[in-house]
């Protein structure tokens, strides 16, 4: 069998985005892992120290999560507070959990400006979001971890060499 899967929280069905709804993620497979005890279940950002509601944030200027790492971009509350610190800090937490639990693979909630993977919103706060990713997505792949989005479950299945 292999490893433990690294999930956002939100996806595993917990009131944690920054509206306070889920967004669970219903498919066979995520249920079997969590039958078999394998899903890791973090939220980033409240890693991170932010709390349930909390205001929206977007990575400035069309920027990513590996600019934000680097520190050429950050990430902004859409009262343009700088949230930045907190974001890597839920993004490194995050890392240490994978790790500690043994997770080589990630199933991230895809469009946020942490576990975006596919896409990340563009700064405006207009709804605009352009291929990117958020920075944990970021550090997690950075550190050899596969990070999947909500809608790559069958290619995560696949991957991992099982049946779906």
């Amino acid at each position: 069998m292999a490893g433990n899967i690294l999930i956002s929280a939100c996806l595993a069905g917990l009131p944690v985005r920054y509206n306070g709804s889920a967004k669970p993620l219903l498919h066979d497979a995520v249920d079997r892992w969590r039958a078999e005890g394998r899903l890791v279940t973090l939220c980033p950002e409240l890693a991170g120290g932010f709390q349930v509601p909390r205001p929206p944030a977007e990575i400035e200027g069309g920027m990513g999560g590996e600019d934000v790492l680097d520190g050429r971009a950050r990430v902004l509350e859409i009262s343009g507070g700088d949230v930045s610190a907190a974001y890597i800090d839920g993004a490194r937490i995050a890392l240490a959990i994978a790790r500690k639990n043994g997770c080589r693979h990630a199933l991230l909630i895809d469009g946020s400006p942490s576990c975006g993977s596919g896409f990340v919103y563009d700064g405006t706060f207009s709804g605009a979001r352009h291929a990117g990713q958020g920075v944990t997505a970021a550090l997690l792949r950075r550190n050899g971890i596969a990070v999947y989005s909500d809608r790559e479950v069958d290619r995560l299945v696949s991957d991992l060499g099982e049946g779906g």
